[in-house]
């Protein structure tokens, strides 16, 4: 395929807390830079997202579900040889606080990709609770942020406004789990279909519909 850049535009659906978000933000950030994309991240509440769309938190689903996430947790992982910890110390964790830091940053017009490394680090290789709020701060400082001014703009009644409007309008364009990209209203769930975005967006076809 040759690499055309576009300047499209796509919404990109997350929780700092999810697995798959991590195997796959370097390859999202790449296609990203590669068709320069105009992106707008969007940190959602999954829990509402599972619960509108019948989704299951890992507790509640059948053990052969869990078995196989874990399977394909480690193919990704050797796909892109990353380093990740499969069964991280606080995992699962509340990620509010560090997904509505990623939202204030959004606010502040500053690019939240470093920042969504540090963190999903800190789950995936670090064993630190993403939920703390030092932690998030020790982020924030991380990739030169001021994590005080950040941080009380993260707690703020506008960022979880924010939030809660992020995690509707993802549930109206049927995201179903994190990651999800839509382009075109056209909603592409794992970081395993952004290869599929990359074709649509390259193709210039027509967005696909769920009812056709």
């Amino acid at each position: 395929m040759t690499d055309i850049k576009t300047g499209a535009s796509v919404d990109y659906y997350f929780t700092t807390i999810s697995s798959f978000a991590y195997i796959g933000h370097q390859a999202f950030l790449d296609m990203a830079s590669r068709l320069q994309l105009n992106v707008t991240y969007r940190p959602i509440q999954l829990g509402k997202v599972f619960a509108a769309s019948g989704g299951l938190a890992l507790g509640d689903r059948n053990p052969a579900r869990n078995r196989n996430r874990m399977l394909e947790l480690q193919r990704w992982r050797a796909h892109h040889g990353l380093e990740m910890n499969l069964q991280p110390k606080y995992f699962p964790t509340n990620p509010a606080l560090a997904d509505s830091a990623v939202i204030a940053l959004l606010e502040e017009g500053r690019d939240p990709a470093a920042l969504m490394t540090a963190i999903m680090r800190k789950v995936w290789l670090e064993e630190a609770n993403i939920a703390e709020r030092d932690v998030v701060a020790a982020c924030l400082s991380a990739v030169g942020e001021d994590a005080d001014a950040v941080l009380q703009k993260a707690e703020s009644d506008t960022v979880a406004a924010i939030y809660e409007a992020n995690t509707e309008r993802g549930i109206a364009h049927d995201i179903i789990g994190s990651p999800c990209v839509v382009y075109q209203d056209e909603p592409f769930w794992g970081q395993d279909r952004f290869h599929l975005v990359e074709e649509a967006i390259q193709s210039g076809r027509p967005a696909f519909s769920s009812t056709p």
